[in-house]
């Protein structure tokens, strides 16, 4: 009988601080709306093209600069070793004539 009741604690108790951290990133959102339009407006001048999200490899950093040969250029018949390359997407790069 006690096990149910702890796990429903533990379980509201995860729900309200889901909740305060929303909260808290909404509020921080607000507060830092100029410093988001002043970043926008950096990245427009400066014509960045993508989100850097990783760092492991220049492929992984720039994926629209990026061709599909790019993790095999150093060893042709190696396997992809960095994590970002099996979570991010290939590029939009077609083959063959259209």
């Amino acid at each position: 009988m006690v096990k149910h009741r702890v796990f429903i604690g533990l379980l509201l108790l995860e729900v309200v601080v889901l909740l305060l951290l929303f909260i808290h990133s909404v509020m921080e959102v607000k507060g830092r709306r100029g410093e988001i339009s002043s970043m926008r407006a950096v990245t427009g001048d400066l014509m960045l093209t993508d989100l850097s999200v990783w760092t492991e490899a220049r492929y992984t950093r720039h994926p629209s600069q990026a061709d599909r040969f790019s993790p095999f250029q150093d060893y042709p018949s190696s396997i992809e070793h960095f994590p970002a390359g099996s979570l991010i997407a290939p590029s939009g790069i077609t083959g063959g004539a259209d």
